[in-house]
């Protein structure tokens, strides 16, 4: 710590073991009268902290001096602030602040805005904002400053606005990109004129806060201004449209730049991958190409990206073969990209192969390869790619778990729920709300509804997500009643429902019976909730009535959706059909869905049952030869089994396993054993209504 005083001796040590942190200037108290010019005269240490940052191990140096107020005590000022903002020492910076104070009277506006700057660089808007409400005299400069640096900085921010000259002032917390917003407003009020690096601070706030309208306007102002003709400001302006989805009006910017930089261009290729106009993009990198440019590793990303999208494979292959010509392939962003698009296009061969490739990796890299195994049904490879992950030092964080989680949860074994369950609790995520959601969902499709009960219970406040996926768990295993308790206990704390917990808590409804619940949560979602009923809403609405004996009802109900049903509600009908053996109805509903869906095998497979189960073969056969000449060979429904943490599949006579002798020598155990049983119990039937009679 140093103390400040208008006489002072300027000390600059350096230790080596603190190259930087230790680089302070401590002001003591000095008896001598000499005055100070530029630092960098009467102190050659100072020269090269000021020019470069850079000091030089175990240097250190000493001047007696004494400052009074004239111009070459603001110039060192102004030095040492332009250093203090350079190396964000804070506490430093404050220290000349307040030295400023004791010995200038009058700051020239000069070196307030470079105090204004230094607290700006350090992080300190509230004392920035404070800086700039007490200068007496504002530039353009002085605007800039403050709004280009609370637009570059995010969070919420507290300041005081003083109401009036007579009246005190009122805190005000907003986020900092709507601060640099309202400066704007002021500095327009106070009719000062904004220059191009007003408008692109500006339009950096609007994207951040993706206020498209307010950009509108100042895309307004920029005409008017003549800032439209800037290429900086165009690209801003196209950036913003292309990131808030209108790319009309990016590309009309965009067309009337006459010479467009690689950065535009990029901008214009990403705008229309992000928003999955792939073809557009092409077409963008086409017209680039022409102009003479290459691209960068940016332009590449962004056409894998559309590749992605297209889920065009043959596309993504070309663009590896430029990035290949152009040497950038072991470009981290690109590379990451690479394996993402080959992911995404069921490849997973060629998007190991990118990954082996790669020289550096981090965590989003092993996540997107893992996250592409999982969507791609391959679990188990993706556990065990997740453990060689952490064996390989990276440690993945909340998001890639949760990432994870989801994507893996159909096909993963509880043993390997449990052991990134474990991972969880050891690193502390287990308070990250996405990845204890993406917890219960796992346990549920394990069929491990216990545990994905627990750890509902132990998260502290619950999401619309969280109550949502226990719901859905719930009704995914039949467990109606627990599903509708944990579904009027969410609305009594307040979490209002949306689309996707409805649809959980009517299935849940249509599985346990629950009739008289059912219509009132349906009839609900308009009269209460104002949400309209979708597909999938009718959909289980149906299939509650037809498992109630409803028939007629669902059918009334079923004329009467106010819009074209899809294959998911005549699906549900068909199913009610055959519970109750209605063939009339049921040729009616397999009748509009070979409309829907000719070449969807289960519609067939269900109307064929139906015949079946009235014994009219004749019909049978005329629908499995529809069935035939309709569809691809039917794919065979599969049961599996966890055995020992690995996974066991079957399909109907299957002679598939490796251990298919000693499996059909056990069912031939058993299926005589249940013979034996079975002529036991009618034989007991039999002497029971002998000695009845």
């Amino acid at each position: 710590m140093f103390l400040i005083s208008p006489k002072s001796t300027f000390c600059l040590s350096v230790s080596p073991l603190n190259y930087l942190g230790a680089a302070t200037l401590l002001l003591h108290t000095a008896k001598s009268k000499e005055n100070i010019s530029h630092p960098s005269e009467k102190h050659p240490i100072f020269h090269q902290v000021f020019r470069d940052g850079r000091l030089k191990d175990s240097m250190a140096a000493s001047e007696t001096s004494n400052l009074h107020e004239s111009p070459s005590s603001s110039l060192f000022f102004s030095n040492s602030l332009q250093f203090c903002s350079k190396m964000g020492f804070l506490r430093e910076g404050k220290q000349f602040h307040c030295c400023m104070m004791k010995l200038i009277t009058q700051p020239q506006i000069s070196l307030q805005n470079q105090l204004l700057n230094m607290y700006i660089k350090c992080g300190c808007l509230s004392d920035a904002h404070q800086v700039f409400d007490e200068m007496p005299k504002r530039n353009l400069v002085s605007w800039n400053t403050v709004i280009s640096g609370f637009s570059k900085h995010s969070g919420l921010i507290e300041l005081k606005l003083r109401r009036s000259k007579s009246s005190g002032s009122l805190n005000y917390a907003l986020e900092s990109e709507f601060w640099a917003m309202f400066l704007f407003r002021e500095m327009l009020l106070e009719r000062v004129g904004p220059n191009c690096i007003t408008m692109i601070s500006v339009l950096g706030s609007c994207l951040s806060l993706s206020e498209v309208e307010f950009g509108k306007q100042l895309h307004s102002i920029t005409i008017k201004s003549g800032f439209d003709i800037d290429l900086v400001v165009s690209t801003a302006l196209t950036d913003l449209y292309a990131k808030c989805s209108d790319m009309k009006c990016a590309r009309l910017i965009f067309d009337k730049v006459e010479l467009k930089d690689l950065v535009l261009w990029n901008v214009m290729i990403y705008g229309y991958a992000h928003n999955s106009f792939g073809k557009e993009a092409f077409g963008v990198f086409k017209l680039m190409r022409t102009e003479g440019l290459s691209g960068d590793s940016f332009t590449f990303s962004s056409l894998l990206n559309a590749c992605s999208g297209l889920r065009s494979q043959e596309m993504g292959k070309q663009i590896h073969g430029c990035i290949i010509k152009l040497s950038i392939d072991l470009d981290f962003l690109v590379s990451s990209t690479l394996v993402d698009m080959y992911a995404k296009n069921e490849n997973l061969g060629d998007a190991r192969k990118a990954f082996d490739g790669m020289v550096v990796r981090s965590v989003v890299s092993w996540t997107t390869l893992i996250v592409g195994y999982g969507h791609n049904g391959e679990g188990v490879a993706a556990l065990k790619l997740l453990s060689r992950m952490i064996r390989d030092g990276f440690r993945p964080d909340e998001l890639t778990l949760a990432s994870i989680l989801s994507s893996c949860a159909n096909v993963a074994t509880s043993k390997q729920t449990v052991l990134v369950h474990t991972h969880i609790i050891k690193n502390g995520f287990e308070s990250f709300l996405p990845v204890s959601n993406a917890l219960i969902n796992a346990y549920s499709k394990c069929g491990y509804i216990e545990s994905a009960y627990l750890v509902f219970k132990l998260i502290r406040k619950h999401d619309l997500v969280t109550w949502t996926s226990m719901i859905n768990a719930y009704a995914f295993h039949g467990i109606g009643r627990e599903a509708i308790m944990l579904f009027d206990k969410m609305i009594e704390e307040g979490v209002w429902p949306d689309r996707i917990a409805f649809v959980g808590v009517l299935a849940a409804c249509s599985h346990g019976g629950l009739i008289s619940q059912g219509l009132r949560y349906f009839s609900s979602m308009e009269n209460v909730y104002q949400i309209t009923p979708d597909s999938e809403h009718y959909s289980c609405f149906i299939d509650l009535l037809g498992r109630a004996g409803l028939l007629k009802e669902a059918f009334n109900v079923l004329m009467n959706v106010p819009f074209d049903p899809g294959a998911n509600v005549w699906g549900a009908f068909l199913g009610a059909c055959r519970i109750h053996g209605n063939l009339e109805l049921a040729r009616f509903a397999a009748e509009k869905l070979f409309e829907i869906e000719p070449s969807e095998p289960s519609n067939y497979a269900l109307l064929s049952n139906i015949y079946a189960s009235l014994e009219s073969w004749s019909d049978v056969a005329k629908v499995r030869k529809m069935l035939r000449e309709r569809c691809e060979k039917k794919v065979p429904g599969c049961s599996w089994m966890e055995i020992g943490s690995k996974i066991h599949s079957f399909v109907s006579s299957d002679k598939s396993h490796p251990q298919v002798k000693e499996i059909y020598a056990i069912l031939k155990v058993l299926n005589e054993q249940l013979e034996e049983g079975i002529s036991y119990i009618n034989g007991n039937v039999f002497n029971a209504v002998g000695m009845i009679n």
